[in-house]
């Protein structure tokens, strides 16, 4: 991964090296509670992801899943009243200490959301716009840079071949699963480490879905991936660790084969079996 370049007054937001790295763990969770004005949606979390894994968050609508996702790239931000407690640490680094730009943050924490949302720009701006306004683009060479950089991450999003001969058209007019797909594309080009998925499949087709299960599996490795889906079949399939949450409780975290085969604890065995959600 690419370090960011700082801003003049903010802390740059890069791996730490020695012990800690040797642990594999890219991102960790202490104690994160999540509230919006008076209504807590995510209650004191402890959670370790680790680096080149997929990891899955199911549970029923409401239960926080999506709200957590956020906290790891700081988009909760966003939202008026919003409060967060408790430590979120990418290789041991306060991602909400007072002097990391959330700018970086997201740099290295990509996102990719439920609904597919392209640039109304080209195809090719759609990958390029991002590295060009954040100054990740070299002055010499850069239409070749952008050439490679652009070819490189539709590849990477298993889209190249798709629209190869169409980087001039608006991103607009691919189909859902081909817009979901360059926005995946756009995200890779930002070189992060981690990509969020907050249940990319939703809004998608039965062969789009495949598309991207099967793109996220050839991502598997080179980006640790966590994924907010309410489909549990594509949860198994697709994921090597798996969180359970309901009201905004953290039930239980472990291997995504044994969660769903012996799972621990009650709750999470109701859940899985259809008793409730």
């Amino acid at each position: 991964m690419v370090s960011p370049t700082p801003s003049a007054d903010a802390q740059p937001v890069t791996p730490q090296t020695g012990a800690a790295a040797a642990v594999d763990v890219v991102l960790r969770c202490e104690q994160v509670s999540v509230s919006y004005g008076e209504k807590a949606a995510v209650h004191s979390v402890d959670l370790a992801v680790e680096a080149g894994r997929v990891t899955s968050f199911i549970g029923p609508s409401g239960c926080g899943k999506s709200t957590l996702l956020r906290t790891f790239n700081r988009m909760n931000e966003f939202i008026p009243g919003v409060r967060i407690d408790g430590r979120v640490l990418y290789r041991g680094q306060d991602l909400y200490a007072r002097d990391v730009d959330p700018v970086q943050v997201r740099r290295c924490i990509g996102m990719v959301f439920q609904k597919p949302n392209p640039f109304p720009k080209s195809i090719y701006n759609n990958i390029a716009w991002g590295p060009l306004i954040n100054g990740m683009v070299p002055r010499a060479g850069r239409r070749g840079y952008l050439d490679d950089l652009v070819e490189r991450c539709l590849r990477g999003a298993a889209l190249w071949d798709e629209v190869k001969d169409r980087l001039d058209e608006n991103g607009l007019a691919l189909s859902g699963g081909q817009q979901q797909r360059l926005c995946i594309a756009r995200a890779l080009a930002m070189e992060p480490e981690i990509i969020l998925m907050d249940e990319p499949c939703s809004a998608l087709d039965p062969r789009s879905t495949q598309r991207i299960e099967d793109l996220i599996d050839e991502l598997r490795g080179r980006y640790t991936i966590i994924i907010v889906t309410h489909n549990m079949q594509q949860a198994a399939r697709v994921s090597d660790k798996t969180a359970f949450f309901y009201v905004g409780e953290l039930v239980e975290f472990g291997d995504t084969d044994q969660l769903f085969r012996r799972p621990r604890e009650k709750r999470t065995e109701d859940y899985i079996t259809g008793r409730f959600g």
